[in-house]
């Protein structure tokens, strides 16, 4: 397989795995008209693993279609550019290197985009920055509990002879 089909099977796959992982468990935040999920998990996965193209198109496409596939339609395009700058910006800061330690402080940076980028689509959404504030504990939680969940797979995934062969 070429280089080229193998980035566009590996990014369509890490789409449709965040798509999934946002689907299969939404804890509804009703002060937020949104939801609590663990698809952040794959797109720090995504980022470590393969890049900032990677963690962006997973991240923000797969959250994208969830939010379509699940009636969360107003939050689409926020979260297209909200959850692509999260796995752009993870990517970015591990692509020179790639540690325990640089994984959790890029990752907690990815959950700063995000939080932060939700509060202003929350404020732009709701017209009022005090009721946007609501939905920060949500997303600190979302993000902590993906930084558990995504760090150690993705270190365990990196061992692996075939993901190594997949770097884009």
């Amino acid at each position: 397989m070429n280089n080229q089909t193998k980035k566009v099977v590996l990014n369509g796959l890490m789409i449709a795995l965040v798509c999934i992982a946002t689907m299969a468990i939404q804890i509804p935040v009703p002060g937020t008209n949104g939801y609590v999920n663990i698809g952040d998990s794959i797109i720090f996965i995504s980022s470590i693993l393969f890049g900032p193209i990677s963690g962006m198109l997973a991240g923000g496409i797969g959250s994208a279609l969830a939010d379509l596939l699940s009636g969360y339609t107003h939050w689409a395009l926020f979260t297209l550019i909200i959850k692509g700058c999260e796995g752009y910006f993870v990517g970015l800061i591990l692509r020179k290197g790639n540690t325990i330690f640089k994984n959790i402080s890029a990752t907690l940076i990815g959950l700063i985009v995000m939080g932060f980028g939700y509060f202003i689509a929350g404020s732009i959404l709701e017209g009022s920055f005090i009721v946007a504030a609501r939905s920060i504990p949500s997303n600190i939680i979302q993000g902590t509990v993906s930084i558990v969940l995504a760090i150690p797979l993705s270190h365990s995934l990196s061992n692996i002879k075939y993901v190594k062969s997949l770097k884009i």
